[in-house]
This record gives structure tokens, C-alpha cells and sequence, in this order.
């Protein structure tokens, strides 16, 4: 994770934004309590300011925490706090998901890992990072790591050419169709992403020990939702606006909705 990717999330508002874009924390949240163990110890790496551990934490879960960026581990512990749960965490850790000094081997129960896995450029340092999920996770626990699938940033680079710098370029969108790697050429914007074939995230994560439950669209075909439609559903009443997410959370196991989603949700068990 270069520099600029630090910079960015040192002034970002993940946890703002999860609240603006519901629909991915309402998914995820939702497969995890799925397929989590009814209790245990659950680790969130890459937790970003904690939004799913303290949610977790709520429902009596103790949460290892660990992030790459000091401001979000700060906020995770202030948050966790203010909620009441800070006693369930058993630590709040600075520390980079390809190296978890921070957690011992097979020291939990399952293990989250919400981001580093699209803001790893390297494909070594991807592995890496998939590996101390496989090494910090205890034989047959659940985990679950986020991907950005490809074809849906080719898409939203499409529509929306100059807020994607510089996938307003054919040259650029050309390389960036090959390589999944995009640098924003704008300052202070969303940057430092590897964007992952879908068809490789099944594959990758079996390799190093998987097996797979699942593979969820975190928005599904919901993802091009902007604000003033989110308030028109909520307007129709609380009833109506459940029914929507509930039609959304069933095709967000439909595999023909993968490419349609901005944020994929791998499932699986540690061998």
C-alpha cells in the first residue's frame, strides 16, 4: 500500500461512507452472521475504523482488531467505547494484513479481511496477505475476504470517464482492462486499487487452503443506487424499503449479478 492510499484514508470517512452506502454493510453483515460460529473469537483485519467488529462485538463476539492506518485504529478503539464494547476486543492493532505480527497462529475462531486484498498492488503481497488470513485462522474456521471485481470498475469508468482519471483515456482503460491495477491521477481521490478478475477469486483462494462456501455481490445489482434513490425507496415506508433490501440480499448469491456489484464477498472454511 503506497503512500498516497495512507494519505487518502488518513482524511477519509470509511465509516460515513458505509452509512451512505448501506447496502454493502447491510449484505455483509448479514453472510456474516450466516456463516460465523455462534460465538468465538473473530479477527478484522484491515478493519478500517471498525464498523463490523463493533457490530460483531454487539452480538458478544471478542474482536482482534488490526489496520494498516493509525487514525482508523484510534477511531475503532474511541468507537468501541462509546458503544460499550470495548471490553469484548482483546487488542487494537496497527499492523499491515501481509504481516500479522500483532496475532499468533490459529489463535481465532474466523477471520475477516475487509479490504487489504484490493489495496495490495502486488500479487505477492496479495498472497501474502491471504496467507496470514489461512495462518491466523484456526483449522475448519470461517473467513471472509472483500474483492473489487474488474468488469465493474470497467463499467463505472465508462459512465463516468473524469471522475476515474485516468481511465478517461482509451490507452489507459486498455492497460487497466489487462493489469486491474488503477492509480487515480488526481489528488485526494479513491487510488491505489487492484481490482481482481472474478474468475480468479474462487481459484486463489483454494490454492491456499480454502474451501468455498460462497461468493456474494455486496450491492448486487443495487450498486448504481446513487443518494436521491436510496431516499425515494426509504420514502415508501419502512415496509417497502425492507422488501427492496431483501430482494437484493437474495439475487446477491446469483452468480450473473457478480459482475454488477462493486464489492464481492468471498465465504469460505480454513482447511
Amino acid at each position: 500500500m503506497g503512500t498516497t492510499v495512507r494519505d487518502y484514508y488518513e482524511i477519509f470517512d470509511e465509516w460515513g461512507r458505509l452509512d451512505r452506502e448501506p447496502l454493502e454493510f447491510f449484505i455483509n453483515l448479514h453472510f456474516l452472521l450466516r456463516y460465523l460460529p455462534a460465538s468465538g473469537h473473530i479477527a478484522d483485519i484491515g478493519s478500517g475504523p471498525g464498523k463490523y467488529a463493533i457490530e460483531l462485538a454487539r452480538r458478544g463476539y471478542r474482536v482482534g482488531l488490526a489496520d494498516l492506518i493509525p487514525r482508523f485504529v484510534a477511531e475503532a478503539r474511541e468507537k468501541a467505547g462509546a458503544a460499550g464494547v470495548d471490553s469484548r476486543f482483546s487488542g487494537f492493532h496497527v499492523s499491515n494484513a501481509a504481516s500479522l505480527d500483532c496475532f499468533a497462529d490459529e489463535s481465532f475462531d474466523a477471520a475477516v479481511m475487509m479490504g487489504p486484498l484490493y489495496h495490495l498492488q502486488e500479487q505477492e503481497e496479495r498472497i501474502q496477505a491471504i496467507r496470514e488470513l489461512y495462518r491466523v485462522t484456526k483449522p475448519g474456521g470461517i473467513v471472509a475476504a472483500a474483492f473489487m471485481p474488474r468488469v465493474a470498475f470497467m463499467q463505472q469508468s465508462i459512465r463516468n470517464p473524469m471522475q476515474w482519471k485516468p481511465n478517461n483515456r482509451i490507452d489507459a482503460l486498455m492497460e487497466f482492462s489487462q493489469s486491474g491495477i488503477f492509480n487515480h491521477s488526481e489528488a485526494g481521490r479513491f487510488t491505489g486499487v487492484y481490482f481482481e478478475k472474478i474468475e480468479r477469486i474462487i481459484p486463489q483462494m483454494e490454492e491456499e487452503g480454502f474451501e468455498t462456501l460462497n461468493l456474494i455481490g455486496s450491492d448486487s445489482f443495487a450498486s448504481a443506487l446513487d443518494h436521491q434513490a436510496y431516499e425515494y425507496w426509504r420514502d415508501q415506508g419502512e415496509e417497502v424499503y425492507h422488501q427492496l433490501m431483501e430482494l437484493v440480499m437474495e439475487l446477491s448469491m446469483n452468480p450473473s449479478m457478480l459482475g454488477s456489484s462493486t464489492h464481492l464477498l468471498y465465504i469460505g472454511r480454513r482447511k
